[in-house]
Formats: C-alpha cells, sequence, structure tokens
C-alpha cells in the first residue's frame, strides 16, 4: 500500500511539473501558426521557434529571393517589356499591361509592395529567359546563403508542388536580404510616389505589419490555398533586425506581434570587440579583425564567455583559424570562430 501511494505521489508531480511547463510555454510564446521562427539577423541565433525546420508551402514569400536575386543580377534602370504571359498570370497583380516598359527597380516595389506576380513573371522573363531559368538562378542563390531545405519553382510562390521552403530558410534569407540597401528600402517603405524615382504609378504597401508593431521595417506577406497565410517580419530592436515568420497562420499579424513581445521581453541583445574580448588570451589583437560580436541572451541570467585557443604555426596564413569564442547560460547560446586576418 505504501508502494503504491508513493508511485501515485510521483505520478502526480511528475503531471505537475509538465503542466507547469506548459503553461508558462503557453502564457508566453503559445500561437497559431503551423511554423514560426524567431532570428536575431546579426547572431543568427534562434530565440523562438514552432516545426521551424519542417517543409511547407510558403507562398508568396517566395519574392523575397525572387527580389534579391534580382537586385544582385539585374540593371536597376533597365527596362523590361510586360509580356502576355505577365500581364495574365493568376493571382495577385500590380496591374501591368501587356507592352509596357517597366524599369526593373519599379518591378521591383510592385513585386514587394503590392506582391505583384505579373512583376515577378516579368523579372523572370528578363533574368533567366523564362520562369524555369530564373528558377535555376534562384536556387542557385538560395544554396549560397545556406537555405538546405528550399526548392524554388517560380518567382512568385503560386502553389506547386516542387515549391517549398521551412520557417527557418525563410528567416535566414530575410537576414541575407536586409544587409541589402536597396531591399531594406522597399520592404520598409509605406508608399512612394511616382515622382521619387520616375516610376509609372504610385504604390502603397499592402503590409500591415508596418503600421502595426513601431520599429517594423519589412518584409513581406503571402497567400495560397495550400500555404494559408504566411507572414515574413522585421523589426528593428536596438539596432538590431528581429526575423519573425509566421506559416500558414490565419491571424498572423497578432501572432507576429505576440511573438516580438516575447522576445523583447525575454532576451538581451548584446556586441562586443572581437579585440576586447581576446585580449587576456595568447590571441593576438593584431592578427584578427576588430570585428564585432554579436550575440543574444536570456534577461536576468547569468552567463559565460569561453574562449578556447587553438595551437597554429608560427607562420599561420590569412583565415587560419587561431581561436573559438562560445556564450554560454545552461548551454551553449552561440559560438564562432576566430580567424586570422
Amino acid at each position: 500500500m505504501r508502494n503504491r501511494n508513493i508511485r501515485i505521489m510521483l505520478v502526480i508531480m511528475v503531471f505537475l511539473l509538465l503542466t507547469n511547463n506548459f503553461i508558462a510555454y503557453g502564457d508566453e510564446i503559445s500561437n497559431d501558426a503551423r511554423c514560426a521562427i524567431a532570428l536575431d539577423s546579426k547572431s543568427k541565433q534562434v530565440l523562438y521557434e514552432k516545426k521551424a525546420y519542417e517543409v511547407v508551402p510558403m507562398a508568396s514569400t517566395t519574392k523575397i529571393l525572387t527580389a534579391i536575386t534580382a537586385i544582385k543580377y539585374g540593371n536597376l534602370d533597365e527596362e523590361i517589356t510586360i509580356s502576355k504571359n505577365s500581364a495574365g498570370i493568376r493571382g495577385s497583380t500590380v496591374g501591368y499591361r501587356a507592352g509596357e516598359k517597366i524599369k526593373l527597380k519599379e518591378l521591383l516595389f510592385g513585386l514587394m509592395f503590392k506582391s505583384g506576380n505579373d512583376a515577378a513573371i516579368a523579372i523572370a522573363e528578363y533574368l533567366g529567359g523564362s520562369v524555369e531559368g530564373f528558377a535555376m538562378l534562384m536556387n542557385d542563390m538560395a544554396k549560397n546563403i545556406g537555405l538546405l531545405d528550399s526548392h524554388f519553382e517560380s518567382p512568385h510562390g503560386l502553389d506547386s508542388q516542387n515549391h517549398f521552403s521551412t520557417a527557418y530558410d525563410l528567416a535566414l534569407v530575410t537576414s541575407k536580404a536586409m544587409e541589402n540597401d536597396l531591399f531594406r528600402e522597399i520592404v520598409g517603405s509605406k508608399e512612394i510616389s511616382k515622382a521619387k524615382y520616375n516610376f509609372t504609378r504610385d504604390y502603397n504597401n499592402i503590409n500591415k505589419i508596418l503600421w502595426n508593431i513601431p520599429n517594423a521595417n519589412g518584409v513581406k506577406t503571402g497567400y495560397t490555398g495550400q500555404a494559408g497565410k504566411c507572414l515574413v517580419s522585421s523589426i528593428n530592436h536596438n539596432g538590431r533586425d528581429v526575423i519573425i515568420v509566421v506559416l500558414n497562420c490565419t491571424p498572423r499579424w497578432k501572432t507576429t506581434e505576440k511573438i516580438y513581445k516575447y522576445v523583447d521581453k525575454t532576451y538581451d541583445f548584446k556586441e562586443e570587440s572581437l579585440n576586447d574580448l581576446v585580449k587576456d588570451t595568447k590571441i593576438n589583437g593584431k592578427d584578427i579583425k576588430d570585428d564585432k560580436f554579436y550575440y543574444v541572451t536570456k534577461k536576468g541570467g547569468e552567463f559565460e564567455k569561453n574562449i578556447k585557443e587553438f595551437q597554429v604555426p608560427r607562420k599561420s596564413m590569412c583565415g587560419d583559424i587561431l581561436g573559438k569564442i562560445s556564450i554560454i547560460q545552461g548551454k551553449e547560446l552561440k559560438s564562432e570562430y576566430i580567424y586570422k586576418k
């Protein structure tokens, strides 16, 4: 009888522990998205995730990669003739007419402001010769950025069998895209008059997150029948872009706000000079770039900075690994190799 009572008490204790952990988790970061992530763009630390590595359709958030591929390979001032194929595409469009001549820079605003599938096709035909040709450029770009679980078949993201990504990959590509000044201007603007860049028409951004969250500076909405409502956002948080992705999420605006409030309440964002960090080690500060080391820690908790020095030849060369720095707070939060400049 005594053993039975002990077993019952243990079961109750385990249940209470699990329940308390669940309630704390739910109060802080539960959401209605199928997949979600919050990522610090500088350190690339994942601050929150829910099925962030699950492969799913991603709708028009595809256009983030379309835009940076076009910026990399295209001539922004070149005029592109809108084809019948472009003007007749289904889904969301700017309303370009077949035969219109639109500069690539204007097409990028139409792509991201209005989620224009017509702009996407025009860009693809200009740079890749066809949708299929441009998809090859997109997939090459994705590999170079480090997207491991994504494949692109179109520049617009309409549902197709082999067009997919993950919340994590979308956060990575957005982090990379936000390094580009033109991309930042496009996705962070609420409106653009045709007079500013001699465009053919005015453009208004359909991304409500720019109004809903102070300091929001992008990025892209999306919706298809298979992908559901999607949103990739960037919020400038004390000079750092916090990238938030929610996929297949009906209350995408509120869910994004909820995740950002959790990040704001939970984390401290830090940066230090690498030279300062290695000054008490055998690593010569003159041998390394005085880069910033970015990391994120939980608020109110102690953490440890651990620097491991590597044995290197006396005549070390540019690119040799001199050491490794790690941030530990219960577990390793961030690690980065230190290279000879």
